[in-house]
């Protein structure tokens, strides 16, 4: 499925697919954390009409439903619209002194700066993680900050 992506400056994007019916749907995940579902009549891409909306709680859980992987992946994609912001996966290796522990004892943000967004755990995501998540071998977080602040965070995860 062709899925594409329209930057909305200063709001944040928008993903449009058309469904095998034939009908065009529309995605705009807001850089406030909110989403809403738009539905296009006619051939009109810019005649959005708004279905429902989502705040980020909700809409992790529908992600959860349809495939939170994905949705993490794409997240990344928000830092595009913000210069000198980037956004990546760090991968917790099993011999991470942080395997079993609160994400809150590496105080990567207090550190560099870079915040973790969300957490993949196999087919799951644990978005917005509290200090007291536990991090788990084999983890991805999705680290938001400088290009620095990403690689300080590297650093914290592997030492």
């Amino acid at each position: 499925m062709d899925v594409n992506e329209v930057l909305l400056p200063g709001v944040g994007l928008r993903y449009e697919f058309t469904t095998q019916a034939g009908e065009r749907i529309g995605v705009v995940a807001r850089r406030t954390g909110e989403f809403e579902v738009v539905g296009y009549l006619g051939g009109d891409r810019d005649e959005g009409r708004p279905l429902f909306r989502l705040n980020e709680e909700e809409a992790e859980a529908l992600a959860q439903i349809l495939g939170a992987p994905r949705i993490a992946e794409r997240f990344a994609d928000l830092t595009r619209e913000v210069p000198g912001l980037s956004s990546e996966p760090v991968r917790v290796a099993p011999g991470s002194p942080y395997v079993d522990r609160p994400l809150g004892h590496t105080r990567a943000r207090t550190r560099t700066g870079a915040s973790v967004v969300a957490i993949v755990r196999g087919a799951d995501v644990i978005a917005s993680p509290g200090p007291d998540q536990v991090l788990r071998a084999a983890d991805v977080l999705v680290v938001v900050g400088t290009r620095e602040g990403i690689d300080g965070v590297k650093r914290i995860i592997r030492d």
